[in-house]
């Protein structure tokens, strides 16, 4: 059967919820040796939209194709997306970090490098925006679970940029903080103590997005 199927080639066009389905087969079948044919299959449904009682049709050769483009597709690198549109709503990205609650934070914290969790991370970062001038924007008040639904159809463009925000964010602020301490002369084991275990969660997020990134 000739192969004819609309393929995403960009990120945006995959939404987190694909995007999760899709490491759980992987995760499911990485230890099965003879499982290539399968998850390939299973790249085609997810991402394509295909039955798998057709994708089963298909020619190997065919279906290795298209797995190529989404990879290659997922392994995109994009710039921080501030806004996006899912429906009629056009969300933004948190303006300013620095007027984060310690609530949000702590939503972040625990979520962050939890792929089934992360639409809830996503809903701290992006928010609907009730005011905006030009590129300059404003957004509402954290409702916790309001946009839960919403936000595990975020592009994965948005997903995939703001993790690696956050990546960045985290190296440079553990760098700044050693040398802060470098310069204050401060070797206390219980300090040190104290910022590994408050940097648990964003430990995790780097080990995590490393390995993804390795991927």
């Amino acid at each position: 059967m000739k192969l004819q199927v609309n393929v995403p080639n960009r990120l945006t066009e995959i939404p987190l919820s694909d995007y999760v389905k899709y490491l759980k087969v992987i995760d499911t079948n990485e230890e099965d040796e003879y499982s290539e044919v399968f998850i390939h299959q299973k790249v085609l449904e997810i991402f394509c939209k295909v039955p798998l009682i057709e994708a089963v049709e298909y020619k190997m050769s065919d279906i290795r194709k298209v797995v190529n483009i989404i990879t290659i597709t997922l392994n995109e690198q994009p710039d921080l997306v501030h806004t996006f549109k899912l429906g009629d709503t056009e969300f933004g990205f948190i303006p300013k970090l620095d007027d984060m609650t310690f609530g949000e934070y702590i939503d972040i914290d625990r979520n962050l490098g939890d792929w089934d969790n992360m639409y809830k991370v996503m809903a701290v970062l992006y928010r609907p925006i009730k005011q905006k001038v030009g590129s300059k924007y404003l957004i509402e008040e954290y409702k916790g679970d309001r946009y839960y639904d919403a936000m595990i159809h975020t592009p994965m463009d948005a997903v995939i940029s703001s993790m690696v925000f956050f990546y960045n964010l985290g190296k440079e602020l553990s760098v700044a903080m050693t040398n802060y301490l470098d310069q204050m002369g401060m070797e206390d084991s219980t300090l040190q103590a104290t910022l590994q275990a408050s940097g648990v969660g964003i430990s995790r997020f780097k080990h995590s997005l490393g390995m993804m990134l390795e991927d």
